[in-house]
């Protein structure tokens, strides 16, 4: 496989009271299984970038991980099961190597039946009717994983009580009456029951996998045949759906980002970090999806092109899982047209007079490969369309252009170095470091520039992958500036490799600026910051479990084009005074710092009605507050709801992304001026 096939940056998007007398057989694994396990177990051992030891202490975080994988929020296991099986703390590497999976096999039926088992318990509980006043003071801990095991059966029951309890709760205060909860939980719990009875020993196999391959890295991971299918159409960019890459998050199925140009994109209804509770088609009933494993909620969304789907969103920044809304996206493909750059002209209002600055909007790296591959001598790609956009932006007689990366997932990697080459004269610009040490350089090879004037990249938490190798390019180059918020942090290249049963895509190789720096895991730092409502606790490299360190090796020579950071201070100080009671900065920052403050404070949730009401009205008071200061400051009408916040279409509803465009065009005019002066 070519590196530029292996650099294309593709998301796989997934990807008990007493023991139940009537459970099912226990699924055996197959021997397919067995000889597919052995051959992961190779790949890690030897195809890793990362020196993985398949030992002992490796087997205690592989068993920790694989109880994560089945019960992350400890609600169905109890300790004398967990103890039950600790000889696997010192045996996954065996079941592994060896492929002797009965005693993984055994641990998964095992949390079959109890899973079983409670929600046949849950189901009579509905069965004899809620009877809950909501008046107590009980509180419901919010997220349980890393709690202690439950020591008896009647904890578990207790902890259930309130987790039903909750459960209808925020239906009967979000306008359910009594029968209408009782059907929506019984459908939810009738099919989860349904669907644990449907699990197979490829499933089984494909857990202990994702437990294995997840104590390694969060992108070296095992896919079945049916998975790798899923991988291959994503390949062929011809996956009908929203684009939207998901995630799991607890029970709840997370937005990680969105895919640039794609339904869910142009729709403008989905955001990184919203919550899908639910999830129906055109017509009929919404199917609730707390709980519901990944793959099963990405075919309730998968469709052929030009069908609706239906989906209940629960917005990232409400607290309370209530404050839910549906959403309406039209299913279609991606295309190249789509993802293309463009570029506009903002007018700057000085002292001195009026100022014109470009801006090119670079949603991904794409190129044409078939047209490419086929010699095609005007096939599309980001720097060919980018060079167009200059010679426009120059014509127009601009003073300096920004370049806006958020949102950038990445993707070719030619590209990234060829659309490097339009703003330097030949050179390096990035370093790929493989699993045996060897360094490769990749770079600009042609003389020339197209363009040397003042220059800014704009990031954000979303930029990601060969977004963060051009942006740490221009920056170690001192081209020019770079704005925004730290990146995504995906320094890492994979590669996929068949197996006898199945595929695994395997972490090979890092990547390192000229600088030395690898932008794993830290990213790229702007220059200067920008305020962002993106938690990097909730999306980004950093907040993935067992991400690869940031690291360096040695910097490779390169000549310098300037010297940005002389100005920074000065250019903070301007910046800073701006923003100071800029309507939409200051609601940047004061939103941001409310969402960290309320999200520290929300660790568990009250189950009484009253309580639960003042907690959610108070918290939402502070937020439309914050709203409403931001919308009088810029001559809008004040709203009457936060959640109407999320749905206003007034050309002023996305404050942040014309704020930060326009901010970072004054920036890049203060950088110019400096530069003239010195």
């Amino acid at each position: 496989m070519s590196l530029i096939a292996v650099i294309r940056r593709v998301s796989v998007i997934a990807l008990v009271s007493t023991i139940s007398v009537t459970a099912l057989a226990q699924p055996e694994p197959a021997d397919t299984h067995r000889q597919a396990a052995a051959e992961v177990a190779e790949s890690l051992r030897y195809g890793h970038y990362a020196d993985v030891s398949l030992d002992n202490a490796w087997s205690e975080q592989a068993f920790q991980r694989y109880l994560d994988v089945l019960d992350s929020q400890r609600a169905y296991l109890l300790r004398r099961d967990v103890d039950h099986f600790r000889d696997l703390e010192t045996g996954m590497d065996d079941a592994l190597y060896d492929g002797e999976l009965e005693r993984v096999f055994t641990l998964y039926q095992r949390y079959h039946e109890r899973l079983e088992s409670r929600l046949e318990w849950i189901l009579a509980q509905l069965e004899g009717g809620l009877d809950y006043r909501f008046d107590s003071d009980e509180r419901l801990e919010v997220d349980r994983e890393g709690a202690p095991w439950a020591e008896s059966e009647a904890a578990l029951d207790e902890l259930w009580t309130k987790r039903l309890k909750n459960a209808a709760l925020t239906m009967d205060i979000s306008g359910q009456d009594d029968e209408q909860i009782e059907d929506n939980l019984r459908q939810r719990y009738e099919g989860q029951l349904t669907r644990v009875r449907q699990t197979n020993a490829e499933d089984i196999f494909g857990l202990f996998m994702a437990a294995v391959t997840g104590t390694v890295d969060p992108h070296t991971e095992y896919l079945s045949p049916r998975q790798g299918e899923s991988f291959d159409i994503q390949m062929r960019l011809s996956l009908e759906g929203i684009g939207a890459l998901l995630q799991t998050e607890g029970e709840y199925v997370k937005v990680s980002s969105l895919v640039p140009g794609g339904p869910a994109d142009k729709a403008g209804v989905l955001e990184p970090a919203d919550r899908i509770i639910a999830v129906g088609q055109e017509e009929g009933e919404m199917v609730n999806v707390v709980g519901m494993r990944l793959d099963e909620v990405v075919d309730l969304i998968r469709g052929p092109k030009g069908s609706v789907v239906r989906l209940d969103v629960v917005p990232a920044q409400a607290i309370d899982m209530t404050r839910s809304r549906t959403v309406e996206i039209t299913r279609d493909t991606v295309n190249l047209e789509d993802q293309a750059a463009s570029s506009e002209i903002v007018e700057i209002e000085r002292e001195d007079g009026r100022h014109r600055v470009g801006v090119i909007k670079i949603p991904t790296f794409y190129v044409d490969f078939d047209a490419w591959q086929a010699g095609e001598e005007d096939y599309r790609s980001t720097t060919r369309d980018v060079a167009q956009e200059i010679e426009i932006l120059k014509r127009e007689g601009v003073e300096g252009i920004v370049l806006d990366l958020r949102n950038n997932g990445g993707g070719a990697l030619q590209e990234a170095n060829s659309l490097i080459g339009l703003f330097i004269d030949r050179g390096p610009t990035v370093q790929v470091r493989d699993a045996r040490g060897r360094i490769s350089l990749y770079g600009d090879t042609e003389t020339g520039t197209l363009y040397d004037g003042p220059l800014t990249v704009l990031v954000n938490r979303l930029s990601a992958s060969a977004s963060e190798i051009f942006a740490g390019a221009i920056q170690d180059y001192g081209r020019g500036l770079v704005v925004g918020s730290q990146t995504f942090g995906k320094g890492t290249v994979q590669t996929l490799n068949e197996l006898s049963h199945g595929q695994v895509k395997l972490t090979r190789a890092k990547f390192y600026r000229i600088s030395g720096e690898s932008t794993q895991h830290r990213g790229v730092e702007p220059d200067i910051l920008f305020p962002s409502l993106i938690d990097p606790e909730m999306i980004g490299e950093s907040s993935l479990d067992n991400a690869l360190p940031w690291d360096t090796v040695r910097s490779v020579q390169y000549r310098l084009y300037g010297e940005p950071w002389r100005y920074i201070e000065t250019l903070e100080a301007r910046h800073d005074a701006r923003v100071e009671t800029h309507p939409n900065f200051v609601y940047l920052e004061r939103q941001a710092e409310l969402a960290r403050r309320l999200r520290e404070q929300h660790t568990t949730i009250s189950l009484n009605r009253e309580q639960r009401k003042r907690e959610m009205e108070a918290q939402e008071a502070e937020q439309l507050s914050l709203e409403n200061q931001r919308r009088r400051a810029l001559g809008l009408e004040p709203l009457d709801d936060w959640v109407e916040a999320r749905s206003e279409d007034d050309e002023d509803s996305e404050p942040a992304s014309r704020a930060q465009v326009l901010e970072s065009a004054e920036i890049l005019l203060d950088y110019a001026h400096l530069s003239r002066q010195a």
